[in-house]
């Protein structure tokens, strides 16, 4: 059964995965550094003209189109297609997806053309995928979803997309269609950092590029963010979000397998 397993850290960091990520202007440097404090080695491309070469060395994909462009797209496209030849994890953070009608277009696009392993989105974006009323500000989710709310999205995102889902939020929702997990717990101060969702994204990638099952990957991802910003929290307190950002990085450079035991709350709903 589906659980998360923190014993993949040491996974991680024992075989030092190759993770090549097209990332987002806004948090490229702090996912780069995510990976790396996690005991995996980044690789920040995103020339369409490399893309092969680069996803034959690498052990998973984390397609962000935050900050987009034409070549972006182009490279995602590239790098997706390549992932499923390959057989090799590929995760979609769709940014910003509802913020206009051109990102929905090309990011529907690539779901065409390839199927992500896992899509790692927002409310806001889930809706927006769903062509309901987004209600996104810019690339952020403002309006609050319920539990049930925000679960029974993200079944219906993952059954019409045919793929794994996270719906991230002050509770995380994970599903493959059929089973539902929740995880809650960490701190309200990750809302007042930007690109904290691109850096779930990046463990995702992380996680599934030493474990098989997505949905073991993806729910280890959301409870070990969580549980480092509550042990940032709980033991070093900070002063406001600068200081909450380093103690972040801090927090899952040094966070062991048996330090997160619980630290974040994991359900399996059905």
């Amino acid at each position: 059964m589906t659980r998360p397993d923190f014993f993949l850290l040491e996974a991680v960091r024992h075989r030092r995965p190759l993770i090549h990520c097209i990332s987002n202007l806004v948090s490229a440097n702090d996912c780069a550094n995510l990976a790396l404090a996690v005991g995996a080695s980044p690789i920040m491309a995103q020339a369409p003209e490399e893309m092969e070469a680069v996803a034959a060395v690498s052990a998973a994909a984390v397609l962000n189109t935050g900050t987009p462009e034409e070549e972006k797209f182009g490279a995602c496209l590239l790098r997706g297609q390549a992932a499923q030849k390959l057989g090799q994890p590929v995760v979609l953070d769709p940014v910003g997806v509802g913020a206009s009608p051109w990102r929905l277009e090309r990011v529907e696009e690539l779901l065409k053309n390839f199927t992500p392993s896992l899509l790692r989105v927002n409310p806001g974006e889930a809706r927006a995928l769903l062509h309901l009323e987004s209600q996104s500000q810019g690339v952020d989710s403002p309006a609050a979803l319920d539990s049930v709310q925000q679960g029974n999205l993200t079944l219906r995102l993952s059954r019409e997309l045919k793929t794994a889902v996270l719906i991230s939020g002050s509770e995380d929702f994970i599903s493959n269609g059929t089973v539902l997990w929740k995880v809650s717990g960490g701190s309200s101060l990750m809302t007042q950092v930007t690109g904290t969702g691109c850096m779930l994204s990046v463990l995702c990638g992380v996680f599934a590029a030493v474990e098989p099952d997505i949905l073991t990957a993806a729910v280890t991802a959301a409870a070990f963010w969580k549980s480092c910003s509550r042990r940032v929290e709980a033991l070093a307190p900070c002063q406001g979000p600068g200081s909450f950002r380093t103690a972040l990085l801090d927090a899952a450079g040094t966070l062991t397998a048996a330090d997160c035991a619980g630290m974040a709350f994991v359900e399996l709903l059905f």
